[in-house]
């Protein structure tokens, strides 16, 4: 009975922080030299928190949850591309981490290590994405050419002027930044709210 009513209290955390999630991924911040469509946002921040404290499917939960949250409220400025993208990087994301810092015991240092994996894995694989995935995809959706697509970032940073210039100066650099800045805010946060005696006992019984 008491195991139920712990898992119950996992399920109500997971909630809350995919609608967290949901209300930051609506809260974007233009970054400058960037193309229009590479927007700032902490919603990751939630799934970091739900993977140190809870596990990976949490995470995984909280990441679809807060994608479908942003759709039903905002709707999408990627012609659903961004969104596709965000839900193929879950397991990418949520997996390597986890098994990072399982491996490694669970401290502070395997946490350190396995955010730096998730940073170079997901950074990777957004390089990839864009490449061969989600910018013919935007290009299809807009109806232009992908060379056109590429000249629309270039209206913001001269130096991009092919896709490879675009992974470099943009892809890279970005991911980089959003990525770090949410794995290092989510695990501040989690080693406070992880010290808080009912969320600690919720979360390990």
């Amino acid at each position: 009975m008491e195991k139920k009513k712990w898992s119950t209290q996992k399920l109500i955390y997971t909630a809350m922080l995919a609608a967290v999630g949901g209300v930051l991924m609506s809260l974007e911040i233009s970054v400058p030299m960037m193309p229009p469509f590479y927007k700032l946002d902490f919603s990751d921040v939630p799934s970091i928190i739900a993977l140190f404290l809870m596990g990976p499917a949490s995470a995984a939960i909280v990441e679809v949850v807060k994608i479908l949250i942003k759709l039903v409220t905002v709707g999408t400025n990627t012609m659903y591309v961004g969104e596709f993208a965000n839900l193929i990087g879950i397991a990418l994301f949520v997996i390597p981490m986890w098994l990072v810092y399982k491996k490694m015991g669970k401290t502070r240092k395997a946490a350190s290590v396995s955010m730096a994996a998730g940073v170079v894995i997901r950074t990777a694989f957004a390089c990839f994405c864009n490449a061969f995935i989600t910018l013919p995809l935007y290009a299809k959706a807009m109806e232009l050419p992908l060379n056109q697509v590429i000249q629309m970032v270039a209206s913001v940073n001269p130096s991009i002027t092919n896709l490879t210039s675009f992974i470099i100066l943009a892809t890279i650099p970005f991911n980089i930044i959003k990525i770090g800045l949410n794995s290092f805010a989510g695990y501040l946060l989690y080693e406070r709210i992880h010290t808080v005696s009912f969320v600690k006992r919720a979360v390990e019984a």
